[in-house]
């Protein structure tokens, strides 16, 4: 049983880097389609697919690596708020991360977004996890 399903998302992904992966299979949530599109939009995967099939559904993530170096384009992948303990943050006080070089992703009520993008629209929520 999986009490944190957006850990054991994190997880996956780290540990499919880690191996070197070009492609992990997760299974699919709202919250999780959301923050896989934050990733692709910030560029730190490569695309991602939606497939329906079965009841859940699965998110196909094409990881992103150098072409030269073979380096991964994600270093870390942190969760911050969990399910014990809840990080809220306002809109005056969202975390940076390396100075503003790494995205924070936020769980807001107009929806997941990342640190930047909360700063602009004024809104605060629930920071759901570090990536640089």
């Amino acid at each position: 049983m999986v009490t944190d399903p957006i850990a054991d998302y994190l997880t996956q992904i780290r540990n499919a880097i880690k191996a070197k992966h070009r492609v992990v299979e997760i299974p699919a949530s709202n919250i999780k389609k959301e923050i896989t599109k934050v990733l692709f939009e910030k560029g730190y995967i490569q695309s991602y697919k939606f497939d329906d099939n079965g009841p859940q559904g699965s998110i196909k993530i094409a990881l992103k690596y150098n072409p030269v170096t073979k380096q991964p384009a994600i270093v870390k992948l942190q969760r911050v708020s969990k399910p014990g303990l809840r990080k809220y943050s306002g809109a005056d006080t969202l975390p940076r991360v390396l100075s503003g070089l790494g995205t924070v992703i936020i769980s807001t009520s107009k929806g997941v977004m990342t640190d930047k993008e909360a700063r602009t629209m004024n809104v605060g929520g629930e920071v759901l996890c570090y990536v640089y």
